[in-house]
């Protein structure tokens, strides 16, 4: 029970903090490579839950704090352009989300972009536990098996991340600049792409 609690709070906390933590998938991989006689699909439920937990705090935070303390009211109302488009499809987003959590890719700055519309979270959070519990199992197991076959060491197993976690935070802290910078109005209703105007995206002052 304690080392469930452990993988809890830790994946809580790598899943609220915004942005270059480990992603989580790594950390369960490492576990699959470190203990692979005794990870179990308890430790996938529980890392699935802390997760969604996580990001679903950091898309709160990023509601609370970015939205509403930093970001100008045009800037507000592009984002919102996205809001519109999504909630006449909700069960496209469910989807894309469901697929998303599958994937190892990173979703910290996903929650972010969706935390900064006013959209509700539950329809993000609840496939993004479905798909992290059974991603979370699949890394498990397959970095255990791996492990049976191939004689890593702690130190080696985590170097095989490193160079893909770099470059992905990189990568979409850079997307997320973009995101906010889109004109999405012009973008989903004119069907042409245009950047939205600096001097409208600016973040009000006092």
């Amino acid at each position: 029970m304690l080392h469930l609690f452990l993988i809890f709070a830790l994946v809580f906390l790598l899943n609220l903090i915004p942005a270059f933590a480990p992603p989580t998938w790594m950390v369960f991989s490492f576990l699959g490579f470190r203990f692979r006689e005794n990870i179990g699909w308890k430790f996938a439920l529980a890392g699935a839950l802390a997760a969604a937990l996580g990001r679903l705090a950091l898309a709160k935070m990023s509601r609370v704090i970015v939205r509403k303390r930093f970001l100008s009211e045009q800037t507000r109302k592009n984002v919102d352009a996205i809001k519109d488009r999504l909630e006449k499809h909700p069960k496209l987003t469910f989807g894309i989300f469901l697929f998303y959590a599958f994937t190892p890719l990173p979703s910290n700055y996903l929650f972010i972009a969706y935390g900064l519309t006013t959209l509700r979270l539950m329809l993000i959070t609840v496939p993004f536990f479905l798909g992290r519990f059974v991603s979370y199992s699949f890394w498990a197991v397959t970095a255990s098996v791996v492990s049976r076959h191939i004689a890593l060491d702690d130190a080696d197993a985590l170097s095989y991340f490193s160079v893909y976690f770099i470059a992905t935070q990189l990568l979409l802290l850079g997307l997320i600049y973009v995101f906010m910078r889109i004109d999405w109005r012009i973008l989903l209703v004119e069907k042409r792409f245009k950047w939205l105007d600096r001097e409208e995206s600016k973040v009000p002052q006092g």
